[in-house]
């Protein structure tokens, strides 16, 4: 047995056996395959409504890069998605979206810039042979030119109203249920490993329980005792 499945089986036992089961269904659906980039998002709102629609959609990484403004969330908007999603954020000034990318290319991600007005693919026609991260900027001035240059791939969603945008949280949710529907109905390997959904299980409930950093260590302690 390795460590974090024992780790996770003395956490496990103190969760409720509704608890353990969702948990258990949840992390089968959770993805790296798909992530998503917010670059400079300043209203409180949508940054909160983003991270509530990765949730849903079982994204398990949300990217903010705060160049010139701070990533906030407002809890009632939330409604505790951050509880569950992993929040990466790059801070530097003048390198925040530089020093995001670098890490995501690392990964194996292809960057995929989101515009109105990009003559590019749509989200049933967007590649999907390597992982992908949709980057979106804010409403009123989209991505930054820096990372438009960067963009692997550029994907706009069609419209058909006199409106040129949806609204940001829209727009990423839109995104996301199809590149979701697709990968579900493909042979790509969207999702995580069994270590990786043991070792997100446990970071859950370290989140969520009184005393959970205090825990994982009393935890290991005893599995390493066990060894010796």
């Amino acid at each position: 047995m390795s460590e974090n499945h024992f780790v996770y089986q003395q956490f496990e036992a103190l969760l409720t056996e509704h608890k353990a089961r969702l948990f258990e269904q949840i992390v089968q659906e959770r993805t790296r395959y798909i992530t998503v980039v917010l670059e400079d998002l300043f209203q409180e709102h949508n940054a909160s409504a983003v991270i509530r629609t990765c949730e849903c959609f079982g994204v398990q990484d949300l990217y903010a890069i705060e160049d010139r403004y701070k990533y906030t969330l407002q809890r009632k908007a939330a409604r505790g998605a951050g509880q569950w999603v992993d929040l990466h954020r790059y801070t530097e000034r003048g390198r925040a979206t530089e020093d995001c990318l670098r890490a995501l290319k690392y990964r194996g991600y292809k960057i995929v810039a989101t515009s109105p007005h990009a003559h590019a693919y749509t989200p049933q026609s967007l590649p999907l042979n390597e992982p992908v991260a949709l980057c979106f900027g804010t409403e009123r001035l989209g991505l930054s030119e820096g990372l438009l240059e960067q963009a692997d791939y550029h994907v706009k969603i069609p419209m058909y109203g006199f409106t040129e945008s949806f609204n940001l949280s829209v727009s990423v949710a839109l995104l996301l249920q199809v590149l979701k529907e697709r990968i579900n109905a493909s042979t790509l390997p969207w999702q995580l490993t069994r270590d990786e959904q043991t070792h997100l299980k446990i970071e859950w409930c370290k989140r969520m329980l009184n005393g959970g950093e205090m825990l994982e260590k009393q935890f290991r302690n005893v599995f390493l005792e066990k060894e010796f």
